[in-house]
């Protein structure tokens, strides 16, 4: 592709400041639409599809669910001999197949008088119903339900919340049908949820079509609710668990993160927006919907300053989402296939860019310093760089393989491959600081957002890989094949300071741990194994999958949890699993296994024995030395005005000159 620098950078400009006007206007006329492309009108021959979901007993885990449905009344010949209703085996914002259907129990269906209807399993997750033509029958179903995580269902005595494509099935070849949802729930609960009320009835919602639904997850408990208005349009918060949380300063602050993201995409593209939030003993996860997100976290992990900091960016990161991946849809993303994966090679933009912006608007809202930025920034460089996977495997591969890899981690994940969150963030920075240095600073990674907004959701179209890199080139004015090929495609070693210049930075990787940089970085005997207790490991989920580690360990076993290759662990025979019982002969624990590597120098021989399995084993490993340093973003010597107006631009500054 061939481009005129400067009269291609004019055009840009004019073209992208018409699109922001477009953007603004557009969406004040087109919020809460729905998620996917499907019948945006209703077929008169859709058939009418009610669910209710009954919770009568909550200490059993089981949620009832009653399945109605009635043909056409405008085509009572619609009425087929047999029916199939489906389960979905994955939910949407979650790549991993969880087959949905493993945990429904006690199905049953029968006509309008009642009488039962003969039904059979077709598949794991399809029930073929003999309806005799019927115009309206039912079928009624159990689903357990004690799944903790955002992306399944959970009831007990406290509280229900639940997935809508982990609960309610659809009738095979009607996904874009409309369907009303009633909820019956225990006695004082109140009920949560994304979906619009059907006006004069109590707990009951209607949904568009099946993405809809399935985009809409319920909250039905004894909830707190913390209220606010962006630019006009309710939002809320609602909080199962108790937490050591301040609700005005959540208040304010989400507020806040709600009203950049805002600014930035030119409005806001739903009529209200729901939070979530559960806390537990465990959490930090999240899946986005529609105008609603489910979230978990710890519930004494709103303090220190540093935790609530974390808070704030998984709340930043899933809000984005409202944007990128529900409307801005990469090419597989909707309409949906809910019997099996739906592939891409875009989950890098999806996640990797919505972190970005994620910890990005943070800072343009002033919850986070510039320093803690840069410095987050520059730690994830460090971690990629210290990641064997990187050589291995691209962004585009690490999304298309999402399905078998990513959610089903084992111990050799780190030197194997990559996230498609951790290296489609950075990639998405140097894009950002890219876009920049070539457009002159007239132009940013926000206006490719704004674009695929404008000219794919607007116009109800799905991005591919190559209209991402149009839309990149579109706003840098200048051909970007190389960093694609390279960097995305491909699996080149990055050039963090080709990019960094671009705003007056470069990327120092010497700097000593310990802070004090009149010292040169102390190098330090290097064995290559994390470490961690035996019940720190089990809990994870990717462990239980290996098989590598025994739940009959003592609590305080010290096992190797991860070793990365060309490490003396690796290279001198040490497993993943393997329980650490001394060292040069001498018991060790945890807390004194690092203590005593530190008592060794570069180029000594370890004796390090371990139980693998039931046998005892003994390995001497020549330890190598490692400078304790860490990765720091620092300006360069001489930046120019320039230089200065673009780093200012980028982290949202008050100011022209960057903190030392």
């Amino acid at each position: 592709m061939f481009y005129t620098r400067r009269a291609s950078a004019r055009a840009s400009a004019v073209f992208f400041a018409v699109l922001l006007c477009a953007v603004v206007v557009a969406s004040a006329t087109r919020a809460q639409t729905s998620v996917s492309n499907r019948q945006a009108m209703t077929d008169p021959n859709a058939p009418d599809i009610a669910f209710t979901v009954s919770i009568p007993q909550p200490h059993t885990h089981l949620l009832e669910v009653e399945m109605s449905v009635r043909s056409a009344a405008s085509n009572p010949a619609s009425a087929a001999p047999h029916a199939e209703l489906r389960m979905p085996v994955w939910t949407p914002g979650s790549y991993l197949v969880r087959e949905y259907a493993r945990h429904v129990q006690d199905f049953a269906a029968r006509d309008a008088a009642g009488r039962e209807l003969a039904w059979r399993k077709t598949d794991k997750n399809t029930w073929r119903v003999e309806t005799n033509g019927a115009r309206e029958w039912r079928a009624t179903y159990r689903v357990y339900a004690n799944e903790a995580t955002p992306r399944t269902n959970e009831v007990n005595d406290r509280h229900a919340f639940w997935n809508n494509a982990a609960l309610l099935m659809f009738l095979e070849g009607h996904l874009d049908a409309p369907a009303t949802l009633r909820v019956r729930p225990p006695q004082g609960w109140q009920v949560a949820t994304g979906l619009p009320a059907v006006s004069g009835e109590a707990n009951a919602f209607r949904a568009d079509n099946f993405d809809h639904l399935y985009d809409s997850p319920f909250e039905v408990g004894t909830f707190k609710t913390i209220e606010f208005d962006v630019r006009g349009v309710p939002h809320r918060l609602v909080i199962d668990g108790e937490g050591n949380y301040d609700a005005e300063r959540l208040r304010r602050d989400m507020a806040r993160i709600c009203e950049t993201q805002a600014a930035l995409m030119g409005g806001l593209p739903f009529k209200d927006y729901t939070f979530i939030l559960h806390l537990g003993v465990t959490g930090g996860g999240a899946t986005e919907h529609l105008n609603s997100v489910a979230m978990t976290w710890v519930r004494f992990n709103f303090r220190p300053e540093t935790q609530y900091a974390n808070f704030l960016g998984l709340v930043s990161h899933e809000y984005f989402h409202a944007w990128n991946v529900k409307r801005i849809r990469p090419d597989a993303l909707g309409p949906f296939d809910y019997s099996r994966e739906n592939y891409t090679t875009l989950l890098w933009v999806a996640e990797g860019t919505t972190d970005y912006y994620g910890s990005l608007l943070l800072r343009r809202a002033g919850l986070t310093s510039e320093k803690d930025y840069l410095d987050a920034l520059a730690r994830s460089f460090q971690t990629l760089q210290n990641t064997p996977g990187r050589a291995r495997m691209s962004v585009e591969e690490a999304s298309f393989d999402a399905w078998i890899k990513h959610y089903r981690r084992d111990e050799n994940y780190q030197n194997t491959q990559i996230s498609y969150y951790d290296k489609g963030a950075i990639l998405s920075a140097l894009l950002d600081l890219h876009i920049r240095k070539l457009s002159n600073n007239t132009r940013s990674l926000d206006d490719v957002m704004r674009h695929l907004y404008a000219e794919f959701y607007l116009k109800n179209r799905n991005y591919t890989s190559e209209d991402f890199q149009r839309a990149a080139e579109g706003a840098a004015g200048a051909s970007l094949e190389d960093f694609f090929r390279r960097y995305v495609r491909g699996r080149e070693e990055l050039d963090y300071n080709a990019a960094l210049s671009a705003v007056g930075l470069r990327l120092d990787t010497n700097v000593p741990a310990s802070g004090d940089a009149s010292k040169p970085p102390v190098v330090k005997p290097f064995l290559g194994a994390t470490l961690a207790r035996a019940d720190e490991i089990v809990t994870l989920t990717t462990a239980p999958a290996s098989g590598i580690f025994r739940t009959t360990l003592a609590p305080d076993a010290v096992v190797i949890k991860y070793i990365n290759e060309g490490t003396p662990a690796y290279n001198f025979g040490l497993n993943v699993g393997d329980q650490v019982v001394a060292l040069d002969g001498v018991r060790v624990t945890r807390e004194t296994f690092d203590r005593r590597i530190e008592e060794k120098r570069p180029g000594d021989t370890l004796a390090v024995t371990v139980f693998r399995g039931d046998e005892l084993r003994t390995f001497n490993v020549k330890l190598t030395g490692r400078a304790d340093t860490v990765y720091r973003l620092v300006p360069l010597t001489e930046r120019t005005p320039e230089q200065l107006r673009a780093y200012q631009n980028w982290l949202g500054l008050p100011r022209a000159t960057p903190s030392e």
